[in-house]
């Protein structure tokens, strides 16, 4: 079998595995085949926290597990490539990240267990039943992000406190992307905000949707999906360009320039997709285990962008934030 398995930085954590000849080996290991829906430098600390979290739990890669890693880059297409990849692999599980990549682990396969992490709303997708008893062949952790909507809009009105008029950038082929949409309208009308939405499919539409923005916007609230963070660093460009504060869900969005997030650690949620695993390889069925929520929230303010907006963050918000980027 062909290996391309773990790159050597795994996100720059000190993490080292001995590694043993197949030869050498008896009965094939059990696999995991990791699709991971960004690069190795977007998604490489959330590989990390995974493997750590198995050693853990007593699996070591080489020598009692096997680990097959690929990285998706952001596409729809390259993710249904690799879980077709993975299915003639025969791995013994698949990771999946987000509503469309695990959407596409599905159609390829009905029987390998597949545990998705940080789905958007897992039911109203119909990636499971539901969540005490998904059926089929996947389940894993949801990452809440509709419920969260109203919340992470607080938090900007407070940094933003006459802000009347908000754009929400939405990738508008992601299937999950019109359930937290409306989230968003709800929460946003609740507040009293005019809403415009900045609709794009692909990297190539980012410039346009910020280059055909109203003048009078006053804030942009990024929907999170593999296209969005694999291309945070061309989002966060062109709103800094523009001058828009922005509102994401996940530190990793505010550490590449981001004004602030709110939503669920992404870390803490592939360390607890371990120990699906390891349920999984100890014979449990993915039918049988239920789907959890986030437990581990943070807010990160990223006081660089603030200033270079000329925002003054409140020193009550300050004091909220779980981390402040200087």
């Amino acid at each position: 079998m062909q290996r391309r398995g773990l790159i050597a930085f795994l996100g720059g954590a000190a993490v080292s595995w001995p590694l043993i000849a197949r030869a050498k080996q008896g009965a094939r290991l059990p696999t995991v085949g990791f699709l991971a829906s960004g690069t190795a430098a977007s998604h490489g600390r959330y590989l990390t926290a995974f493997v750590q979290r198995l050693h853990e739990l007593g699996w070591n890669e080489g020598q009692s597990v096997v680990i097959e890693v690929r990285w998706a880059e952001g596409r729809r297409e390259r993710a249904a490539q690799i879980a077709a990849e993975f299915v003639r692999l025969k791995v013994n599980v698949m990771i999946t990240a987000g509503t469309p990549t695990t959407l596409a682990a599905r159609q390829a396969t009905a029987v390998i267990p597949i545990v998705f992490v940080s789905a958007n709303d897992p039911v109203g997708t119909g990636l499971v039943e539901n969540l005490a008893r998904p059926g089929g062949n996947v389940t894993g952790l949801s990452n809440e992000t509709r419920d969260l909507a109203g919340k992470r809009l607080e938090f900007l009105r407070q940094l933003l406190p006459n802000l009347r008029r908000l754009g929400i950038l939405v990738n508008i082929g992601n299937p999950a992307a019109a359930l937290e949409t409306h989230d968003v309208q709800t929460a946003a009308g609740t507040l009293g905000l005019e809403v415009v939405m900045l609709e794009i499919r692909s990297a190539e539409d980012i410039a346009a949707a910020f280059e055909t923005t109203n003048a009078r916007l006053e804030a942009v609230y990024v929907l999170g999906d593999l296209l969005t963070m694999s291309n945070r660093i061309t989002i966060n460009t062109w709103a800094l360009r523009a001058r828009l504060p922005t509102s994401y869900a996940f530190r990793e969005d505010v550490e590449a320039g981001g004004l602030i997030s709110y939503g669920p650690s992404s870390s803490d949620l592939y360390r607890r997709a371990a120990d699906y695993v390891d349920k999984i390889l100890h014979g449990a069925k993915p039918s049988d285990i239920p789907v959890e929520q986030p437990t581990k929230f943070d807010l990160v303010i990223n006081l660089t962008t603030a200033k270079a907006l000329g925002l003054e963050v409140p020193p009550s918000l300050l004091a909220t934030a779980d981390e402040v980027i200087e």
